[in-house]
């Protein structure tokens, strides 16, 4: 558990590195056009998740087949390539051939989540899950707050130290990281459905409570990536934020995680059970999404970011009820439906809430205002409608299942 959770923490550390840094460059390629820039953000955002749709299911399987570690490590090779590539990228093409080979090896979550459930008993597993929350977490203290500083002094280079992070946590796992699926429980063979990112999320017909989770996952995952996406871009438009006050507010973020996360999943899903979590959880989450909406000072954002960071106790609880659901053998290929889904859905964020909410609000076109300024404040409140949609939809699946049995 320890090797794959410090895998994990320095793969989401360099990842959590450029985030401040990557809008800030691409508007640099845009004549700092802030319209401009939130659609170009939601098409490169967009063409990761494509190639990540794509790709996550295929790693999923071959993880099934051939082990996790071989995948987990060639992933971890292939993101270090793509920070090179991106740090050095001279024009929006080459940031676009970045995120590409970037989606392509971002598919290996899939395959960590399915290392856990390998080595997870039914005691600790939601447990463990939550730990890997907290690595989340921690990565996203110091990754941002990182980056911020770094791109203080020049926007490229958060890209080469997350490279060198990469290549470092692939040379770690090379020598340290041990295989968790053992070849008594591997697959027998691989099939061109298993890959199939449609086929495998068919797949989850098989699980049924595992399949009415996904429909919530959908709408909760959006709006997620939806203010990911647009995070930067909203909050430096509104209150004027720099890339270090931007890196230093998704720090708090990355500090509130490891406290929910670290601390507090295994006390409440045992006060409350990991159904009732969820509910709690995605209603909490509904409401921060509205406040940051509509949020009018920069003093405001901090606060809803602590009241907010209770809403990541719903991951652990949910990753839980799925992997109590789902046989070993087919790990792999449910996280890898499960990433394609959120795949799918950070597709559509960055479209929908950079390209689309952000760039009309914020341009010349839009005359809707909001205390006498354009609605920057416009894709979180939509966040909170698609979050409410989650809620009702999870109150639904789980009243139909009220235990979870596996599938034979």
């Amino acid at each position: 558990m320890a090797f794959i959770l410090l895998t994990l923490f320095i793969d989401i550390l360099a990842i959590g590195i450029i985030i401040p840094v990557l809008p800030e460059l691409v508007k640099q390629f845009v004549g700092n056009n802030n319209s401009m820039a939130g659609w170009y953000v939601g098409i490169i955002g967009a063409t990761y998740s494509l190639m990540q749709f794509f790709c996550a299911p295929v790693l999923g399987a071959l993880s099934d087949r051939f082990g996790r570690r071989p995948i987990i490590l060639g992933s971890l090779f292939g993101l270090g390539v793509d920070f090179i590539i991106t740090g050095f990228a001279p024009s929006l093409g080459w940031l676009f051939l970045g995120r590409i080979i970037a989606g392509i090896m971002g598919g290996s979550f899939s395959t960590s989540n399915a290392y856990i459930a390998d080595i997870s008993t039914p005691e600790n597993r939601a447990r463990n899950f939550g730990l890997v929350g907290m690595m989340f977490g921690l990565g996203f203290i110091i990754g941002p707050a990182l980056g911020g500083w770094l791109g203080g002094f020049s926007l490229r280079l958060p890209f080469f130290f997350a490279a060198g992070l990469s290549l470092i946590n692939w040379l770690y796992g090379y020598f340290i990281l041990p295989e968790s699926l053992l070849p008594e429980k591997r697959s027998t063979s691989i099939t061109i459905k298993s890959m199939n990112p449609f086929g495998t999320i068919a797949r989850l017909r098989a699980y049924p409570i595992v399949l009415g989770l996904a429909a919530a996952f959908v709408f909760s995952s959006l709006a997620q990536r939806g203010l990911e996406n647009v995070w930067v871009l909203s909050m430096g438009f509104r209150f004027g934020w720099t890339v270090q006050t931007n890196g230093l507010t998704l720090a708090l973020v990355g500090v509130m995680a490891v406290i929910v996360q670290g601390g507090l999943v295994r006390p409440v899903i045992r006060r409350f059970g990991e159904r009732r979590t969820v509910l709690i959880a995605t209603s909490i989450s509904c409401a921060a999404f509205m406040c940051y909406g509509l949020a009018t000072q920069a003093w405001m954002i901090p606060c809803i970011i602590v009241f907010g960071s209770l809403s990541g106790l719903a991951g652990p609880a949910i990753q839980s009820l799925v992997t109590s659901t789902v046989d070993s053998s087919e790990q792999g290929r449910v996280q890898g439906a499960l990433t394609s889904l959120l795949s799918l859905t950070n597709i559509l964020a960055p479209l929908i809430f950079s390209a689309g909410l952000f760039g009309y609000f914020t341009s010349e076109k839009t005359t809707f205002r909001y205390n006498g300024e354009p609605f920057a404040g416009a894709p979180f409140v939509f966040g909170s409608l698609l979050l409410l949609i989650a809620f009702v939809i999870l109150t639904r699946v789980l009243k139909r299942f009220p235990a979870a049995e596996k599938a034979e």
